[in-house]
Formats: structure tokens, sequence, C-alpha cells
């Protein structure tokens, strides 16, 4: 074999993914990484949410909040999306998983039967965003107020909870089995629709991330191209200082679907933070907070 062969394979071996190739990839990384959470550690989100609950049952009852598992698990998660961004939100909440199952499913079946469910317009889509505010303001009132316990049986996340856990469902969740059946159907027309719409920790995470951020420099951008935005599951483009860039959930599409891959991460430190290395790191860490957070809540 010649030299000019050797060195012929050789950079064929080195001849980086064309975009579909990446894109491929990236989404098996995701959705291996969404499974093992899944599978894993299902009960964060409703840790988080419990701990909100038990915070402002106590701020209503004028007690001091009490510094437990539930309580810990939510300053952990919210300080770790402040430097990470909402990674939690797209790879790793168990809800979130589930939309993006029943979404991928409903995309299957339109394909097959050639037939499309109706398209929620993107202005629509920011009004609506600002829905789950209200949710969160209305789950703390009835917190604050002790209206929450006496309402059992509504909760759809509650119920959503019990699916993951090795048991029933108990009598008296009707009307939260149907508040879930309704979500569902949303899911399945909109991307990330309880995400969006109606999460009340959504509504927190989407105020903090700082540091970990999905930037792109638009000088660069192909003139008209809004691949991008086309692709995002939250309607939000990531241009620096977009008031509405707390909406993303850091699923990193913006950055797999770029054609000149001029979407950084972490406010240009990272060229590409959907590389499957860093998404990975960041994955690691997150499972470790949890393994740790488990073993509180298990020995506390």
């Amino acid at each position: 074999m010649t030299n000019t062969q050797t060195a012929s394979k050789a950079a064929a071996k080195k001849k980086p993914m064309n975009p579909m190739q990446r894109v491929k990839l990236r989404r098996r990384v995701r959705a291996v990484i969404q499974l093992a959470f899944f599978l894993l550690a299902p009960s964060v989100y409703t840790s988080c949410f419990s701990g909100i609950k038990e915070m402002a049952a106590a701020v209503g009852a004028k007690d001091p909040i009490s510094y437990g598992s539930f309580f810990t698990t939510l300053v952990v998660v919210c300080l770790y999306t402040i430097v990470c961004g909402r990674f939690f939100c797209g790879y790793a909440c168990a809800f979130g998983a589930f939309g993006d199952a029943v979404y991928e499913l409903s995309q299957f079946i339109q394909k097959k039967t050639k037939k499309k469910l109706p398209h929620m317009p993107d202005k629509l889509t920011g009004y609506l965003q600002k829905v789950k505010y209200l949710v969160l303001l209305a789950i703390v009132v009835l917190c604050a107020t002790g209206v929450y316990d006496k309402l059992p049986g509504w909760s759809p996340w509650d119920v959503f909870s019990m699916l993951t856990a090795p048991r029933g469902i108990p009598a008296g969740y009707t009307i939260a089995i149907v508040l879930l059946i309704a979500i569902v159907v949303g899911m399945a027309v909109k991307e990330r629709f309880f995400c969006q719409f109606l999460c009340p920790m959504g509504a927190i995470f989407a105020l903090l991330p700082v540091i970990g951020r999905y930037t792109r420099n638009r000088s660069n951008c192909i003139n008209r191209c809004s691949a991008c935005a086309k692709n995002c599951p939250v309607s939000v483009e990531t241009d620096e200082g977009n008031i509405r860039m707390g909406e993303c959930i850091s699923c990193g599409k913006c950055s797999d679907v770029c054609p000149r891959r001029n979407i950084s991460y972490a406010n240009g430190r990272v060229q590409d933070g959907n590389a499957p290395f860093p998404v990975a790191v960041k994955a690691v860490l997150l499972f470790a907070i949890c393994l740790a957070l488990g073993l509180i809540r298990s020995f506390g």
C-alpha cells in the first residue's frame, strides 16, 4: 500500500459527519439520557414541586421553612439551572420526557395517516407561555392559605408520579386523571405543551438561567435562514438579550441544525454546547446530584 493510499484512508476515517448524521447522533444521545433519568430518577420533578408547596405552606402559616429533602432538592436543582441552564427540563424531567414521547408518537401517526393536527401560531404560543406563571401563583396561594391540602385528587402531576412508581392510583383521583388526559392531548398537538404553558416548575426555571444559555451570532447567519427557530420546541430565538430566552429548555436542537454552526453555549464560552461530550458531562453531574439527593431522602 502506497503512502498516498494510506493518507487517503486516514483522511476518510477523519471525515466529519454530515449534518443529518450529526443530528441523528445527538437525538439518540438525548433519548438515551432522557430514558435513563426517566427510569432511574423519575421523582426529581415531584420532589421540587413538593419543595414549593412546603415552602408556601410554611410562609402562609408563618412557620419557619423546613430544610427537608424536598426543599433541598428544589434549591439544588435551581442552583444547577442557574449554572447549566434548563438542562433538567430538556434532558432529565420525567414529565418532559413523557411529553416528548407523546409528541413523537403523534408526529409518527400523523405522517403515516397523512393527516396533520392544527398548528399553533408562534404569537399565540408566546402569550400562552405566560399561563404557567398564573398556575404557579395559584398553587402558591392555595398552599399558603391551606386550601391545597383540602383539594386531594385533582393534581395531574400527582397522578403522573403514581404512574412512574410501583403502585396503583387510589380512588378519588378522577379529576386529576381527566386533567392528565387533557394534558396528554395537548402534548400530542404541541411540542412541550405542559412545559411551556402549565408547568409551575417551568415558571421558576425560566427565571434562573444565567450562564448556561445558547446564543446565536446573528451576523454570521445565512440570509433569511430560520432553521434554529423552526426547530425550537418552545418557539424562542437564541439571540443574546432576548427576554424570552428563559423559555429555552437547553435541548440543543437549534445548535444541531444550524448550517453554519454559529450557535454557542454558556455565553460564548463553548462553541458547540450540544456536542455529545459536554452534554454527557452535564448529564453525569446532574445524575450525581440526583443520586446524592436520593441518599439524603433515604437516610434523612
